[in-house]
């Protein structure tokens, strides 16, 4: 998939594309949904199949104060897309300049000029240029004047569920710790990336050697408590079932930031400081507890890896 920075990077000679525009934060089942039918109608007309997003959520422009955190980070987002079978897509700083730009403008000059829009997606509630002007039903009495059709996406709904699939959804499923249910709404486990740091060493002292991630950034880490899991070392390709800790260690109480930190079930001598590492979440176990001594600690924590080795031995990947 070739990822586009900007509107000036779209050669002359790309198109005619089909398009689907959106913030795709955490390209979950609705936005999958979404790019399925892209491939289709981009196949249909001998289309380029492209998406349209952001670098970071409008909001953060437009209304900071209500401005929700990411599912995912935008390099994760580029990589999920690059997944689903797309030629392109276009990532659209989200500045005053662009939010000031008219809804017509939007059109005319990045999906007609830059992509050479033959048709657009959108979600029925999805509103674009200067103060949201830009409607689906804009969108449609633009299309016979720049040559290009309009196909409104219906919300999508997980079976026996009567609310429909959103990054909202998801962000509150992650707050509650419920990342079997967030999975279902993505589409794949819910997961963040980072490298692996030096820590305080606590889990190697009780026999249970944790990878400690570097500082989540401008990604939803799920609630405190601990998961079984799976740490995926980008540095060798192999995936490693775990068990992770969130949180900030309440048993001794000096942890000042939240920490991811995965313990991979029976390995006792892994080196994997400074790899890439994704850690993705299968189930929460528990919630965080300030145990009154280290042997409690140790004893729980014992407990916890045979409920993860018990939870992954029937879990899909």
């Amino acid at each position: 998939m070739i990822v586009f920075r900007s509107p000036a990077e779209v050669p002359d000679d790309f198109g005619p594309s089909a398009v689907a525009i959106g913030k795709f934060d955490g390209v979950h089942a609705g936005h999958r949904a979404v790019i399925r039918r892209l491939n289709e109608a981009a196949a249909a007309s001998g289309s380029r199949a492209v998406a349209v997003t952001f670098d970071r959520n409008p909001l953060a422009v437009l209304r900071p104060d209500r401005c929700p955190e990411n599912v995912v980070t935008v390099d994760r987002k580029l990589e999920l897309l690059g997944e689903l079978g797309l030629d392109a897509t276009l990532v659209l700083t989200f500045d005053e300049e662009l939010a000031a730009r008219s809804a017509e403008d939007f059109v005319v000059d990045i999906l007609v000029g830059a992509l050479k829009v033959s048709q657009v997606l959108v979600g029925e509630d999805f509103r674009f240029g200067r103060g949201g002007a830009g409607t689906p039903a804009l969108l449609r009495e633009l299309g016979p004047k720049h040559g290009f059709s309009v196909e409104v996406v219906d919300d999508v709904y997980l079976p026996g569920s009567p609310r429909r699939v959103s990054s909202t959804w998801i962000r509150e499923l992650l707050i509650d710790g419920d990342v079997r249910e967030a999975a279902r709404v993505l589409g794949r486990h819910p997961d963040v990336r980072g490298v692996v740091v030096h820590g305080l060493k606590r889990g190697r002292e009780l026999g249970f050697p944790t990878a400690n991630l570097s500082t989540i950034v401008d990604a939803f880490v799920p609630a405190d408590g601990v998961y079984a899991g799976w740490l995926v070392d980008h540095d060798t390709g192999i995936r490693h079932p775990s068990a992770i800790s969130v949180g900030t260690n309440p048993t001794f109480d000096d942890v000042l930031e939240r920490q991811v930190e995965a313990h991979v079930l029976d390995e006792t001598t892994l080196d994997l400081y400074g790899h890439d590492v994704t850690v993705e979440f299968v189930e929460r176990l528990r919630g965080m507890v300030a145990y009154e001594g280290i042997d409690k600690l140790s004893a729980q924590i014992a407990v916890d890896v045979s409920d993860a080795r018990r939870v992954l031995a029937g879990a899909v990947d």
